[in-house]
């Protein structure tokens, strides 16, 4: 059997992600650093711009779910309570504007 067969049998239960992150101009924020990034789901091409670690834990985590990981109810909370914080951070910012 060839590498690349062998290989083939097992991606059906690999999922592959490309996490990209770079830094903001520091001189916009007033001197602190602030880091952007993005997402991609490699088979599907689905992205997503991230700002937060939780960000990227919860754009993988449907696909976890797909494969029947479970995720435990204090994980799936503290993924919720992070990005309901962030979208509450942006309409705050939004306002200011």
């Amino acid at each position: 059997m060839s590498d690349w067969v062998a290989m083939s049998l097992f991606e059906t239960d690999i999922q592959s992600f490309i996490i990209k992150v770079w830094f903001e101009d520091a001189r916009k924020g007033g001197g602190l650093v602030t880091w952007r990034g993005q997402i991609t789901h490699v088979p599907s091409g689905a992205r997503k711009s991230v700002q937060t670690l939780d960000e990227i834990a919860a754009f993988i985590l449907p696909y976890l779910e797909r494969m029947g990981v479970r995720i435990d109810g204090r994980s799936r909370y503290k993924l919720w309570w992070s990005r309901w914080m962030a979208r509450m951070g942006k309409m705050t910012r939004m306002r200011g504007r």
